[in-house]
This record gives structure tokens, sequence and C-alpha cells, in this order.
């Protein structure tokens, strides 16, 4: 028996009318128990660093604990994976690092879709990597680096976050710009490949500022130069890579926070306002820009285009830097 006319209309007219007041609810309610902030990188990382610091505003700003939770490897697909398959009820939460805009171009096995499974929160802060070396390699400068590279081609060895990270295509570039061949060695984190050049184990890697600026006050490591196009205020004295004398050079590291695809639109923009509230209390600018990070704002829909671009522009560089998809 066929329906009259008219009525399938109303009644899809009807169950969106009660998907947008469910949706509204469900957002006035939000958050009712804890979040989990997902970081896909080793305690002691930028994003965990940076995690910790906005968290216990955000617990006071959304009345619920905001937990962080670590979930290390594959260039932070792990963590990424997790939240991407996670309700779409903004309980799960990701730390995103530039190298997430990194790894479809470098792994044929990655479960989610960036742009279709990730739905962007706000972008937080920017930062840049330090080229270090241990204290007993003899060089003094990035030239120097780059002469002892050439007269013992893959015998010296670079340390990254994890295959795809930012500091692995770091590495390559440096591989591809100054002609050299560093062999890469991935670790889980940036605070673990810093360790590894400190302890010996490696000799040269790429960690944020704040990994590495202990290493470097104590003297476990040597800094040669900073990865960005200008200097880092915490490191003034550092030249970048390309000042250093390798034209050029220029990789940079953002972090901001995404939620999985799908999430209302009212709970986008509640977590948005209270990431900006916790990122611009005076406590938390003072750690991030002494820790080498400069807070950067977007809204949800910029932090959309911005990664959207990233992913362009990293599959060409990923390209030049000939690096084969895994």
């Amino acid at each position: 028996m066929k329906p009259p006319p008219g009525i399938l209309p109303l009644l899809a007219a009807s169950l969106a009318c009660g998907a947008l007041v469910f949706s509204s609810a469900t957002a006035q309610t939000y958050p009712s128990k804890p979040i989990r902030l997902f970081v896909g990188f080793s305690p002691g990382a930028a994003p965990d660093v940076l995690a910790r610091s906005i968290a216990p505003s955000l617990n006071e700003l959304l009345g619920q604990p905001v937990i962080v939770e670590n979930r290390g490897g594959a260039g932070g697909s792990i963590a990424t994976a997790a939240v991407a398959k996670s309700p779409p009820d903004g309980y799960s939460l990701l730390m995103m690092a530039a190298a997430d805009t990194l790894q479809p171009a470098l792994r044929t096995n990655l479960t989610y879709d960036i742009e279709r499974d990730l739905t962007p929160v706000a972008m937080i802060v920017t930062g840049m990597a330090v080229l270090c070396v241990h204290p007993s390699l003899p060089v003094s400068n990035v030239k120097d680096l780059i002469a002892l590279a050439r007269t013992n081609p893959g015998k010296l060895n670079y340390g990254s976050s994890g295959i795809g990270g930012s500091s692995h295509l770091m590495g390559e570039l440096f591989n591809q710009l100054a002609q050299v061949k560093i062999a890469h060695v991935p670790y889980k984190g940036s605070a673990d490949s810093a360790i590894a050049t400190a302890s010996g184990q490696i000799e040269i890697s790429f960690p944020s500022v704040v990994a590495a600026g202990p290493f470097i006050d104590a003297k476990k490591l040597k800094a040669l130069a900073v990865t960005g196009a200008r200097r880092a205020s915490r490191l003034p004295n550092l030249p970048t890579i390309a000042q250093a004398g390798l034209p050029g050079y220029e990789r940079s590291t953002w972090f901001g926070v995404v939620a999985p695809g799908g999430v209302s639109k009212d709970i986008i923009a509640r977590l948005h306002t209270a990431i900006g509230s916790a990122v611009a209390t005076p406590e938390v600018r003072a750690l991030l820009v002494k820790q080498g990070l400069d807070p950067l704002s977007m809204t949800p829909e910029q932090f959309g285009a911005f990664i959207h671009e990233q992913l362009a522009v990293n599959g060409k560089i990923v390209k030049l830097a000939g690096l084969k998809p895994r």
C-alpha cells in the first residue's frame, strides 16, 4: 500500500527536526563525563607537554576531567586511528601534530582518512625543532656536519620521532638539500630521539625545542641550528639551518586539537572556545613561549583549510625526497 501523497517529505522533515533537537540537547549537557585527549607520541615530546599544559585549564572550563592518554608510535598514526574510530560525541580528542599530515603520503595501510574521519577543533601553536649532535661529533656548525656526512656516506645516523614523523621528513629534507646520506633511525617520540643522541646511540637528531632544551643546557647535546624560517626565542644565538649554510631549508611544526568526524557543530564550538581560553591564560602562554612554541589561533574552518593545504604540500615534499609509501 502506497503512503498518502506528501507523507514522505513530512516524515523526512520530522526526522531532521528531531535530529536537530537531539543534537542541541546533547550539546547543552556536554560534557557529562571525562574527556580523553590522545597524544600520538611519548611523554616529554612537544605534543605531550602541550596537552598536559592545557589540560588543567580545560578541566576547570569544561567542568570535567581532561585525561591525557599517550599512544605513541607509527608517526602518531596509532593515536590518530583511535580517535578517528571513536564515537562522534566529543569525548575522544586528538592533539594533532604536523606529522599527521605526512602519514597519507608515507603509509598505504592507514585505516582512516584525515579529512573525512576527523573534525578540526582548534589550531593551538606552531614551533620548530633543533638540529642537534652528540658532543663527541667533531663538528661545530652545519657546514661541518655536511662535510663530515659527505666523506662518510651512510655511516652517520639521525633519529626521528618515528617513520613519517615531522623529524623524519626534516632529516630526509636535510639529506636531499645537502646531498648527503645520513641513515634514519626511528624512535617513538622526539624526547626518545633526543635521549638516544645524548647517550651516544646515534649521532644526530631533530628534537623539538622543548625536548632538546634540558640536554642542551646540560651540554649533553650540541645544538647547531633550528629548523624554522626564523630563530627561536628560547635559543636566540642559534642560526636557522638556512642561515647556517643550507639555503632553502625550512621545516616548522604545529599542533592543534581535532575530534572524530561527525561531532556536532555545537560541541565543536564549545571545545574551540574552551581551548582558546586555556591557551590564552597567562600561565599557559608563558609556558608555551618559554618552550619555543608560538600560540596561533584559527577557527575550525580555517584549521580545516590549513590541514588540507598541509596534506598537499607534504605529499609533494615526500615525493621530492624520494620516500616510498610503505
